[in-house]
């Protein structure tokens, strides 16, 4: 396919995919469109049972539905995109569109990244200062560590498109990858892009970096605690905050190799961006559920409710 002219301004951009194999473009369809059924529904069954058990109205189970609907939000992003791109030999996005797609990923991407934060102070709240937890970690306090959640989503995707839109974009038009995001389309402009690359890989990667390696220490701090001081609870503990962790770096380190480097091509960035935007959102619920024994009883209690109002 041609390359718009060099001289002309480019109205959109030409999507190559994740692969030009037909029948593996079928198969993969398939597969990832399974991934985003199970997404929704584990993700939608933890929001409606935290809503509905009145025992799981606590801070903890609050904030756990709050990043299930951050996951349902984040994989409608890409994941449409990645799916109707499997159906077709190209695919292109207006410019217009492609911005507003990088806006709201990096919007609901950055959002999760802050909300996990949120959630390592709730588990360190909860070990630390037991005996005050529930005087701590309020309603007023759970609410707003979401509202500063979504806050620095969006200061941050403010900053990536900001700087994104100072760029002149004249000539090619072509992204080898699913779905538009920053490393692929400032490649594309017609200038130097050396200082803005490092801008963003500071607002991105670094701040990616930073936030991981602070988590990783405030949980290693927790699990230390929890091994040495608790008693009662102490398995269950163990689990919760093992389950974060596995959620923590499921989202951190893709997007660490995703943005924590100058943007240059390499071999995995498709897998990885797939593992980034599709996968991990699917398996943050199945973390939870799978070892959470409150959160499986009280879906065992929901599907029991649903069973008996059916049979009235």
């Amino acid at each position: 396919m041609e390359q718009q002219n060099l001289t002309s301004t480019v109205t959109e951009f030409v999507l190559l995919g994740l692969t030009q194999n037909q029948p593996l473009k079928y198969f993969l369809f398939i597969v990832f469109f399974l991934f985003y059924v199970a997404t929704w529904l584990g993700n939608f069954t933890i929001i409606i049972t935290v809503i509905a058990d009145h025992r799981l109205h606590t801070p903890m189970y609050f904030l756990l539905a709050n990043l299930a609907f951050i996951d349902v939000s984040d994989s409608s992003v890409n994941a449409p995109h990645l799916l109707s791109g499997l159906l077709s030999q190209h695919k292109t996005v207006s410019f217009e569109e492609c911005i507003l797609q990088m806006f709201f990923f990096h919007f609901i991407g950055g959002a999760m990244v802050f909300f996990l934060v949120g959630m390592a102070i709730d588990r360190y709240v909860a070990i630390q200062k037991l005996l005050r937890y529930l005087i701590i970690m309020n309603w007023g306090m759970c609410t707003e560590l979401v509202v500063l959640a979504w806050l620095g989503g969006l200061a941050h995707s403010a900053v990536q498109i900001g700087l994104l839109l100072q760029l002149p974009f004249c000539g090619p038009n072509i992204l080898d990858n699913f779905y538009c995001d920053v490393p692929q389309v400032i490649k594309l402009a017609c200038t130097d892009t050396h200082l803005v690359e490092l801008q963003m890989v500071f607002n991105g990667g670094v701040l990616l970096i930073v936030l991981f390696i602070s988590l990783l220490i405030s949980y290693t701090i927790i699990l230390v605690k929890i091994r040495t001081h608790v008693t009662e609870g102490k398995h269950k503990a163990l689990s919760t905050c093992g389950a974060q962790i596995l959620v923590v770096s499921l989202i951190f380190i893709p997007g660490i190799f995703i943005y924590a480097r100058p943007f240059k091509k390499f071999t995995l960035d498709k897998a990885a961006s797939v593992f980034f935007t599709v996968i991990s959102q699917m398996l943050n619920p199945m973390i939870y559920t799978l070892r959470n024994a409150e959160m499986k009883m009280a879906i065992k209690r929901l599907m029991r409710r649903i069973l008996l109002s059916w049979k009235k």
